[in-house]
């Protein structure tokens, strides 16, 4: 169907609006027919402010007020697994990104198109291409190209968090642990020396392994140093004289980039180790007073996110963020994916409690 052909009503439901949404299909890449939809429903309204990037939409008040907030959601899905067109089920919404994350960014729109005056000014941020590569990510763009539209004293992205507090986020990095041998025929293995045998020695330093649970800004957060792949081999009748071990390191916000480098380095003092991949992790920033105010409404303890978000994005721009939306993160990306339908309307209220 054309986008022509249908129009968002932002007056409905939440639960009707999210369902909506899960029926327009946006696989990463392919964000475009929603957010041609998401920027004509909130274009032309008397108190917003809407600039599109790409198929990135931001709209903005610009009441005059001493702080703003930024609430953000990502427009894209995975592939789908079978879970097209949404259904219900009791109490359930289910439905290819009904958890991760458009029962989110159902929430996040009605705001927008109904809180006309708030208490603090608001930029609400729908983007691009969150599931894939960050250097597709919608939001990376606009911390390169547009960096003042994500201004804000506190940023809530609304990532799947049971309708709770998840502050900040962990830092991730890989490193691939090369250990050496040499090459020989497996008839006359005594000349050689098997590198996946002695990897065994890697293995046993992970088994031995204590990761830490550091206390930062009042939450306790659990790291994790873990082998995830083994490459090794040449032939069926060859010893081979290479092998990596490819380990993820999960690290609490306290540790900066520079910081996780160093310590799986001396962790694994001796091989050769190339870092492949990182990403630094947030801290939750709830001394901040629009977070303390947040965190009274929502009424209940944050916790420690588990996983990396695009909170880090705004820790990276000076900005203390948090994760809460609808839905249990565990379900994202499931071919069950759903939300509950008391989560998206609690939501809702607990947000706009705060913003009013």
């Amino acid at each position: 169907m054309a986008t022509a052909d249908i129009t968002l009503d932002l007056s409905t439901d939440v639960v009707a609006l999210a369902a909506a949404l899960i029926d327009i299909p946006s696989q990463s890449h392919h964000e475009e027919q929603l957010a041609d939809l998401v920027h004509a429903a909130l274009a032309g309204r008397a108190h917003l402010t809407v600039q599109r990037v790409g198929n990135t939409i931001v709209a903005q008040t610009h009441l005059g007020h001493s702080e703003r907030v930024l609430i953000g959601g990502h427009l894209d899905t995975v592939p789908s697994a079978g879970n097209l067109p949404h259904h219900f089920a009791k109490d359930l919404l289910y439905g290819l990104g009904s958890c991760d994350m458009k029962g989110g960014v159902a929430v996040a729109l009605r705001l927008a198109a109904t809180l006309t005056a708030p208490s603090r000014d608001v930029t609400y941020v729908f983007y691009e291409c969150e599931e894939v590569a960050g250097e597709f990510n919608g939001l990376q763009k606009l911390a390169d190209e547009h960096p003042h539209l994500l201004e804000a004293d506190l940023a809530i992205l609304m990532e799947p968090s049971n309708a709770g507090i998840e502050a900040g986020c962990q830092g991730t990095l890989r490193a691939e642990v090369t250990v050496s041998g040499i090459r020989a025929h497996s008839a006359r293995s005594w000349l050689g020396d098997n590198a996946i045998h002695s990897a065994a020695d890697v293995l046993q330093v992970l088994r031995a392994y204590e990761p830490r649970s550091p206390i930062v800004d009042g939450l306790e957060y659990r790291e994790g140093l873990n082998a995830v792949a083994i490459n090794a081999g040449i032939a069926g009748n060859v010893i081979p004289d290479n092998c990596v071990v490819t380990v993820n390191y999960r690290f609490a916000p306290d540790r900066s980039l520079d910081q996780a480098k160093a310590h799986v380095r001396e962790v694994f003092a001796g091989y050769e180790v190339v870092i492949v991949d990182e990403a630094a992790g947030a801290r939750p920033g709830l001394d901040r007073p629009a977070a303390a105010d947040f965190v009274a409404v929502v009424g209940e303890d944050p916790q420690p996110k588990f996983g990396w978000t695009d909170v880090a994005r705004f820790t990276a721009l000076g900005t203390p963020a948090l994760n809460f939306g609808p839905g249990n993160p565990a379900l994202a990306h499931s071919a069950d994916e759903h939300v509950p339908v008391e989560q998206l309307r609690a939501c809702e209220e607990r947000l706009r409690a705060w913003l009013t």
